[in-house]
C-alpha cells in the first residue's frame, strides 16, 4: 500500500527547521523538512514541480538549490519518482486513472487497484469506490467485481482503508460471464467443452445443455454447478461457430477479449448515407502528385506523401515536405452512430486472417480512402527543414487532393533501386527522386536527435486459403518504409506543436523515461557485465543506444537488446504532456492514422477548430472529455495488441500440433521462477521449459542477471542463450507449446555479487512472460 500522508490537497504546507541543514546548502532557519517536502508531494500529485513546491513553501534564491538537493536525495532513496517537470511519491495515482475492480470490503464496499501496476513505481496503492450515486442515469450499468472503470481519485484521509478513495466516471470493461471453448462429442456420447483460456479447467455437459452445438464448435458456456471431485458442470449459451471454418482462430481472441466486431445496423446505414465531400472552404490541390506508398496487401490508404527541394534562396540543400492525411473528421462526426461505434472500438485490430476496422468499408476503404486518381479530403501538413533535417517551419492546410499512384513499399524501392516498372518509371526523376533526397536530409536531423534505436524484426504470418499457417517470413525492412515512418513522425510532431501553440486541448501519444525502479534494475544486470549506467534524471535514449553499439557483434547482444527493452515504459494516450521519451521528441500526437485510430480522429477534429477549418470540430463539452477518451484508446490499443498477439501464438501452436517430438534451435525470451520461455526465431512461436526439465541440480532464479543458475555448478541459462530443445505438448486452442530443455547449462560470466541475492525456490511467480512488438506505426 502506498504512503499516505494525513491532511487534504488544500492544507498549507508546515515550515520547521529540522532538517534545514540536511543539503548544507542554505542557512534558512525556516525551511521545510523531508517529510514535509515529501507529505506535500504525496498529498498533490498534480501540483508537485519544483515550481510548486518552492511556490508553495515560499522558498527563494538559494532556498531554491537546497529545495533542488532535497528532491535528488529523495529520488536517489527511491522515496520519490519523476515524471518529466513533476514529482511523484512511489505508489502515488494521477487524480484520474484506470482502475481494476477485484473485490469487496467488509461492508461489501467496492475495491480496486490501478490497471497499469508496472508505472506506478512503487507499491500498488488500494482505491475504494465511493458509492454510486442514487440517481444514476437509467440504463446505465453499475460497477462490479471484474470490471475495469475510469475514476476519478483522492488521497484517503482514513489511516487504517485504502490509500485513495474513487469516484468512477465510466465503466467502460464489462467481466465476461461465460467461458469460451469448444464442444467436444466423446466415443462414449459424454460432452466436453476444451476451454481457450490456459488457466480455465475443462468443463462436461449434459445433453439438454448442449443447444445443439456439434463436435468442433466454438462456444460460450456458464458454470451451472461445482463439483468437489470430477469436472465442473456447464452449460451452452451461444454457438458462435465451427473451428473448422476459416478465419475460427481469430475469432477466439474477439469473443475472449469482447472485441466489437460487427457493425449496428444504424452504423452502416449512416455510413451508406454519406456523400462525397466537396471543394466548398478547401484548397484545391488535386494537381499536386501525391503518392501513397503502403503494404501490397493494403485495402485502406490514410496518407500520401511528396517533397520537392525549397526554392527559397536562404535554405540550400533543404526541402519541403508535404504530408496529407484522409479527411476522416469531415464523416465521422461528433456524436453520431459512426462516432460512437469508432469510440467502443478504438482502434482497428489487425489479425493474420481478417482486420475488425474502426470504421464501415465505406468509410475506410471507399469515402476516406485516397484512391488513385480520384478527388478526395485530406488534412496537410507542409514542413519546411533545412539541409541539416532541422524543421524551419509548417503550416496545416484542408485541401481536396488527387493521389497520382498507388505504390507498395517494394514497388517504390524497387524503382529507387534502379529496376522501376511501368508506373514508377515516369514518376521516378520528378517524385521518387525528390522524396528519397527529402528523407536523407530528414535522416541527419533524425541522428543529432538519437531516438532509441531497437531493431526488431517482425514477423508475418502467410497463411493457406483454410486459415492455417504455411509459413513464417520476416519481411525486409526498406528504406521505403523508414521514408514513411520518419514523414509521419515530423507531421504528427507538428500537429501537436501546432495545438499547443494554440492553448488547444488534445490527446498526445506520450512515452515516459523508465521508472526507477525499472533504471535500478537494468543497471544491476549491466553491472554483471561490467557496463555501467549513470544514475541521475537526465535520462536519454543516446545513453540506451551508446550501450546497445557497445554490445554490437557481442555474444550478449541479443540479451541485452531485449533487457533494454523490457526497461521502457509503455507509450500510452494523455492530455497531459510528458513527451515522448523513445523518440526523443518533447510534443507527440497521432495525426496520421484516423481511418484505424480514434486518437488520430480526436487530433483532427482539435486542428480543424485551432485553425478555423470548418464546424465539425472540438467543441467545449468535447474537450471536457479528453481525459476519459484517452484512457478509454489506451485502453482498447491494449485489447487489441493482446488479442493479436494471442492468434498469433494460437495460430503458430496449431501449425506445429504434429511435430512434438521434434529438436528445434530457439532463443531463451524470459526467465521466472517456475522455468525459462522460449522463443522459435523460425517460427515467432513461444513456449515454457519448466525448471524440473533442466537436469536433477537445484535451480536459483536470479532476477538481477536474467539467469536460472545452478546452486551447486553455478552454470545455467540466461536471457538470450541460444539453446535447443524438444517440443513435448502443444495445446492449439491455449497457444501454449511445452519444450524440454536439450542445451547443457553454461558458467555464466560477470560477478557473483547479484547471484547471492537471488530469490531461492522452484515455482516462485518471481517475473512473467514479456513478448514485444516492433509495432511499427504503433510508437
Amino acid at each position: 500500500m502506498a504512503r499516505r500522508m494525513s491532511g487534504s490537497k488544500s492544507s498549507k504546507p508546515r515550515s520547521s527547521g529540522q532538517d534545514a541543514g540536511a543539503a548544507g546548502r542554505s542557512d534558512n532557519p525556516h525551511l521545510p523538512s523531508r517529510e514535509d517536502v515529501l507529505r506535500y508531494i504525496t498529498e498533490n500529485p498534480d501540483e508537485s514541480g519544483k515550481r510548486e513546491l518552492a511556490k508553495a513553501f515560499g522558498l527563494k534564491g538559494s532556498d531554491r538549490i537546497w529545495l533542488k538537493d532535497i528532491l535528488r536525495d529523495l529520488q536517489d532513496e527511491g522515496l520519490i519518482r519523476k515524471r518529466r517537470r513533476k514529482v511523484l511519491a512511489p505508489g502515488a495515482l494521477p487524480h484520474v486513472v484506470v482502475l481494476d475492480i477485484f473485490s469487496r470490503d467488509a461492508e461489501g464496499g467496492l475495491l480496486a487497484r490501478p490497471a497499469e501496476q508496472d508505472e506506478i513505481g512503487g507499491p500498488v496503492p488500494m482505491v475504494a469506490i465511493r458509492s454510486q450515486k442514487s440517481g444514476q442515469k437509467p440504463g446505465k450499468p453499475a460497477a462490479g467485481v471484474g470490471d475495469r472503470v475510469l475514476a476519478r481519485v483522492f488521497p484517503s484521509e482514513d489511516e487504517a482503508g485504502p490509500a485513495y478513495t474513487g469516484r468512477i466516471m465510466k465503466v467502460f470493461e464489462r467481466k465476461r460471464r461465460a467461458a469460451l471453448g469448444v464442444f467436444r462429442v466423446l466415443k462414449d456420447g459424454g460432452f466436453r467443452i476444451e476451454p481457450v483460456e490456459r488457466r480455465q479447467p475443462e468443463m462436461q455437459v449434459s445433453e439438454e445443455d448442449r443447444a445443439d452445438a456439434k463436435d468442433g464448435d466454438l462456444v460460450e458456456a456458464e458454470i451451472v454447478s461445482r463439483n468437489r471431485h470430477g469436472l465442473q458442470q456447464a452449460k451452452v449459451l451461444e454457438v458462435i461457430g465451427s473451428l473448422k471454418s476459416e478465419k475460427a482462430v481469430s475469432m477466439i481472441a474477439i469473443h475472449a477479449h469482447e472485441i466489437p466486431h460487427i457493425f449496428p445496423q444504424a452504423v452502416l446505414d449512416e455510413a451508406e448515407e454519406a456523400k462525397p465531400a466537396t471543394l466548398e472552404s478547401r484548397e484545391d490541390w488535386r494537381k499536386l502528385p501525391l503518392l501513397t506508398i503502403d503494404p501490397a496487401d493494403a485495402k485502406d490508404h490514410d496518407d500520401a506523401v511528396y517533397a520537392e527541394p525549397d526554392p527559397a534562396g536562404d535554405n540550400r540543400g533543404g526541402h519541403i515536405v508535404t504530408v496529407a492525411i484522409a479527411d476522416v473528421a469531415h464523416y465521422v462526426r461528433i456524436g453520431s452512430a459512426l462516432d460512437r461505434e469508432a469510440l467502443k472500438r478504438g482502434n482497428s485490430v489487425y489479425f493474420p486472417d481478417r482486420v475488425v476496422p474502426m470504421l464501415p468499408e465505406r468509410i475506410s476503404n471507399d469515402l476516406c480512402s485516397l484512391r488513385e486518381g480520384e478527388a478526395r479530403p485530406a488534412l496537410a501538413v507542409r514542413m519546411r527543414f533545412n539541409h541539416q533535417g532541422r524543421k524551419l517551419g509548417h503550416s496545416f492546410h484542408r485541401v481536396m487532393m488527387r493521389s497520382a499512384a498507388r505504390l507498395s513499399y517494394q514497388q517504390a524501392q524497387a524503382a529507387i533501386d534502379g529496376e522501376p516498372d511501368d508506373k514508377t518509371g515516369p514518376l521516378l526523376e520528378p517524385v521518387l527522386k525528390p522524396l528519397w533526397d527529402a528523407y536523407a536530409v530528414l535522416q541527419r536531423g533524425r541522428a543529432a536527435r538519437e531516438p532509441l534505436e531497437l531493431d526488431l524484426p517482425e514477423r508475418k504470418l502467410i497463411l493457406k486459403e483454410d486459415g492455417t499457417v504455411d509459413r513464417v517470413t520476416i519481411p525486409p525492412r526498406l528504406d521505403a518504409h523508414k521514408l514513411i515512418e520518419e514523414f509521419m513522425i515530423q507531421a504528427n510532431v507538428c500537429a501537436a506543436e501546432t495545438l499547443e501553440t494554440a492553448r488547444q486541448p488534445l490527446v498526445y501519444r506520450v512515452h515516459d523515461a523508465p521508472s526507477l525502479a525499472k533504471q535500478e534494475s537494468l543497471r544491476e544486470f549491466l553491472a554483471t557485465l561490467d557496463i555501467s549506467l549513470a544514475r541521475g534524471p537526465q535520462l536519454r535514449p543516446a545513453l540506451f543506444n551508446t550501450i546497445l553499439a557497445r554490445v554490437e557483434g557481442a555474444d550478449h547482444e541479443q540479451l541485452v537488446n531485449e533487457v533494454v527493452l523490457r526497461s521502457q515504459s509503455q507509450a500510452v494516450y494523455a492530455t497531459e504532456n510528458l513527451g515522448h521519451f523513445g523518440l526523443n521528441l518533447r510534443r507527440y500526437a497521432h495525426f496520421t492514422s484516423p481511418i484505424r485510430r480514434y486518437a488520430d480522429l480526436m487530433v483532427h477534429r482539435a486542428l480543424i477548430t485551432s485553425q478555423g477549418f470548418g464546424k465539425d470540430g472540438l467543441r467545449k463539452e468535447d474537450e471536457e472529455r479528453l481525459e476519459e477518451i484517452s484512457a478509454l484508446i489506451s485502453a482498447t490499443e491494449r485489447r487489441a495488441m493482446a488479442a493479436e498477439r494471442e492468434t498469433v501464438d494460437r495460430l503458430i501452436a496449431e501449425h506445429l500440433a504434429d511435430r512434438t517430438g521434434e529438436e528445434f534451435s530457439a532463443r531463451i525470451a524470459g526467465i521466472a521462477g517456475a522455468g525459462l520461455f522460449v522463443q522459435l526465431p523460425e517460427f515467432g512461436a513461444d513456449g515454457f521449459v519448466p525448471v524440473s526439465s533442466l537436469g536433477d541440480e537445484y535451480y536459483i532464479y536470479d532476477e538481477a542477471r536474467h539467469a536460472m543458475i545452478g546452486e551447486k555448478s553455478g552454470k545455467g541459462f540466461q536471457l538470450g542463450d541460444r539453446v535447443q530443445v524438444r517440443l513435448i505438448e502443444v495445446a492449439p486452442l491455449a497457444g501454449a507449446m511445452r519444450f524440454e530443455m536439450l542445451s547443457e547449462p553454461v558458467k555464466l560470466p560477470g560477478s557473483t555479487k547479484s547471484f547471492h541475492k537471488a530469490r531461492r525456490g522452484r515455482g516462485r511467480a518471481g517475473g512473467n512472460k514479456a513478448k514485444a512488438s516492433s509495432g511499427g506505426r504503433r510508437r
